[in-house]
């Protein structure tokens, strides 16, 4: 497994917020969400995003493919110089700047809205809306806002999703929420290896003969009562040496990772099975079900039985 496959296959998408915003000049939209997140992409139009601080505005054509980076607020309108109309804050929800409601009067159909039916300037958005659902070794390896121009698999993907976007069948979330994943996926593969990249140690840390086999080790067998002198013995090198270079590439040490990986697969079973906590904390190394929620609590910041109810996670720092 590489290592972009491996720092996405855990926590993903979930009822990630998708839609299609339909807009006539002039429009300007407020981002406070505070998602970790966000992808958008000009189907017709254009858009600028304009970052918070000094950034520059950017300029969407279509095509272009836009990753925000949370939880910072940014502002997407016609031009730089439009003045917000409508404030977008934490779960999708939209209102004026006054706050008055605007979800309902400028809902145009299905995960479709707008100021105008037949507006000029049509916006893909998709939103990750919980931090768990994106790694935060990835989040900072990120800057603010990245834009890629038209190339490559993004172009079909958009053209699904644009197609799909607007569907209500049976599976519709799911299925957007794979388009979205997959379409986040070809835009990390495409930004890591551009001309003049520098990808963060951890990215290459899969392709390392030790380190790569070491992590290979602990996501297959999470739950193995591993330590750092027995997956030494099983990379073939000493103690101080694995410690050494799997904290230089990987950026945290050997125990430290497998507790995070631990308790991302243990999210994982708590969403989408009926177990018990006792027997996930059995599945991902944890001998008692009281060790388990007190090392899900400190990360997660609830327990895991608030966590399956499916309480929003408190904000990314």
């Amino acid at each position: 497994m590489d290592a972009l496959a491996e720092l996405l296959d855990g926590p993903r998408a979930r009822g990630a917020l998708l839609l299609r915003m339909v807009m006539e000049p002039p429009w300007s939209v407020r981002i406070e969400d505070r998602a970790p997140l966000c992808l958008m992409s000009v189907t017709s139009g254009e858009a600028w995003i304009m970052p918070e601080g000094e950034a520059e505005p950017v300029l969407l054509r279509p095509g272009d493919l836009a990753v925000a980076r949370g939880p910072d607020p940014y502002t997407v309108a016609d031009r730089p110089g439009t003045e917000p109309r409508a404030r977008i804050g934490p779960g999708g929800t939209c209102a004026t700047l006054l706050g008055e409601p605007l979800s309902q009067s400028m809902e145009l159909g299905v995960r479709t809205w707008g100021n105008a039916r037949d507006g000029s300037a049509v916006v893909l958005v998709g939103t990750y809306l919980l931090d768990g659902e994106i790694s935060g070794r990835l989040l900072d390896a990120l800057p603010p806002l990245l834009v890629l121009p038209p190339g490559g698999r993004t172009g079909p993907l958009l053209t699904l999703l644009d197609n799909e976007i607007a569907r209500d069948e049976p599976g519709q979330s799911t299925m957007l929420d794979r388009l979205l994943d997959l379409l986040l996926i070809d835009a990390l593969r495409t930004w890591f290896s551009r001309p003049g990249a520098e990808p963060p140690t951890w990215y290459l840390a899969m392709a390392d003969p030790v380190v790569g086999r070491a992590l290979r080790l602990l996501r297959d067998e999470p739950a193995h009562p591993w330590t750092v002198a027995g997956l030494a013995a099983r990379t073939g090198v000493s103690r101080a040496a694995l410690a050494r270079r799997f904290t230089d590439l990987v950026g945290e040490p050997p125990m430290a990772y497998l507790t995070g990986r631990r308790l991302a697969v243990a999210a994982d079973l708590l969403r989408e099975t009926d177990a018990t906590v006792e027997a996930v904390a059995r599945k991902v190394g944890y001998g008692q079900a009281f060790a388990f929620s007190t090392a899900f609590k400190r990360v997660r910041g609830v327990s895991p039985q608030e966590y399956r109810r499916g309480r929003t996670l408190p904000e990314r720092q």
